[in-house]
């Protein structure tokens, strides 16, 4: 039966990162760290339940939370308000751990009987890590269909909007035409109403001139 992710955590620029993973390598890995931070006391393995819960919920992904803050691990966490000074994570107290019950003695081998000496085996090591990578190929699967699904929804939207800009543009170019064309027909019309009013004041002038001469 493969064992259980651990949960580990660190401090990283202005977050705390968390991850469940198999090994403290593979944190190491997911951190991008190339130096061991467990070693010189900036990561260690935590069994804060809130933690474990969050980071089992996600294996193989690094979760943030802001330095200094005491709230809930996820993928996109923002930054903390006031900057404190980064220090190594806080080591968990020790918990009371039960009475061990006893062991019930060995039976002694019988004489000409060789010694069966159990060795670790290394498949729950193996199994651990390969579902830790599968995890994680699962995760990166999933951001690439979002990441898809969000560039296809950026080019639909910049494809309505190149043809609402389009219709606009032709429309405006249509009201402009008619505006021309109404702008002609007006100053046609000017023309005409030029000549209109030279021609009636003209027999105007004359029309009254025969009246006042038949006055007299």
């Amino acid at each position: 039966m493969p064992r259980k992710l651990k949960t580990y955590i660190t401090n990283l620029g202005f977050f705390e990162l968390a991850i469940a993973a198999p090994t403290m390598k593979a944190a190491l890995e997911a951190w991008g760290m190339s130096h061991n931070a467990f070693q010189h006391g900036f990561a260690r393995q935590t069994e804060d339940p809130r933690i474990v819960a969050a980071t089992n919920a996600q294996p193989g992904v690094v979760l943030k939370r802001a330095v200094g803050s005491s709230g809930e691990f996820k993928q996109n966490a923002e930054l903390p308000e006031n900057l404190p000074g980064i220090r190594p994570p806080k080591r968990d107290a020790p918990r009371p751990q039960p009475p061990r019950p006893k062991s019930k003695p060995q039976r002694k081998p019988q004489a000409g009987q060789p010694l069966q000496k159990t060795k670790p085996s290394p498949k729950d090591d193996r199994a651990a890590v390969i579902s830790f990578e599968k995890e994680r190929a699962k995760r990166a699967k999933e951001r690439e269909r979002e990441e898809a699904r969000l560039q296809k929804a950026h080019d639909a939207r910049r494809r309505a909007r190149d043809k609402a800009e389009a219709v606009l543009e032709e429309a405006r170019e249509a009201h402009e035409s008619a505006m021309a064309a109404i702008e002609r027909e007006r100053e046609a019309l000017d023309r005409r109403a030029g000549k209109e009013t030279a021609r009636w004041e003209a027999q105007r002038q004359k029309l009254a001139a025969a009246v006042e001469h038949a006055r007299k």
